[in-house]
């Protein structure tokens, strides 16, 4: 700065300017207008390097969202796989919770099944003898008591959901009857049951034992 001052100063003396007072005033505005310059690049250097450093700032900012925004997104990626994993568990468990129940429930009626099955030919010796007694001896206090055992036995079978099957004068089913044989008959029509060789029965709307039946013909 001083050299082109110097320099000015040089030039004008030798151009023979009278007034040094006015080349020096055109020298210092010179120098203002430089000084100027040099502190407005020196703004303009620092309003970039400002703009850098706020873009640098943005561009931080923006690449910690996205990072904190993977994070978000892994995180309920891993949450949703965990609820999806919980809940088909929970259906599992209570597909196996029916199954279960609905095997006990099979096990229950087939072992009821089968403890009527083995009563039954008691209930069908009881019906035999106490259809073999002699009128004269109905009365019999002995004949009485086995009656009587007989009601019971039928009431209590009765409340575990043990029916006898209708036959005589009903049109024969083959998914409770079993026809053992044809007969003519004047007072039932053709596919009616005319006589029931064994009594049949069901237990809960399941048949335990078909009923042995005569059908017409």
């Amino acid at each position: 700065m001083e050299q082109n001052k110097t320099d000015k100063q040089e030039e004008l003396k030798k151009e023979n300017i009278e007034n040094p007072e006015e080349v020096k005033e055109e020298v210092l505005e010179e120098i203002l207008e430089d000084l100027e310059k040099q502190e407005a690049g020196k703004e303009k250097a620092s309003e970039a390097d400002g703009k850098k450093e706020e873009a640098g700032e943005k561009e931080g900012k923006v690449f910690k969202k996205k990072k904190t925004d993977k994070k978000q997104d892994a995180l309920q990626e891993k949450i949703n796989e965990l609820q999806d994993k919980c809940m088909r568990q929970m259906a599992e468990f209570d597909n196996f919770r029916k199954r279960t129940e609905k095997e006990k429930s099979a096990m229950f009626e087939t072992g009821a099944k089968s403890v009527i099955e083995k009563i039954l030919p008691v209930v069908d010796n009881f019906e035999r003898g106490l259809s073999a007694v002699p009128a004269d001896t109905k009365d019999d206090p002995f004949i009485d008591g086995m009656n009587m055992i007989y009601r019971q036995l039928m009431t209590e079978l009765d409340n575990l959901g043990v029916k006898p099957i209708e036959a005589v004068g009903k049109e024969f089913d083959p998914t409770l009857h079993n026809a053992v044989m044809q007969v003519e008959s004047e007072e039932f029509e053709s596919g009616v049951i005319a006589q029931e060789l064994q009594k049949g029965y069901t237990y809960r709307d399941s048949v335990v034992r078909h009923s042995m039946v005569a059908v017409v013909q």
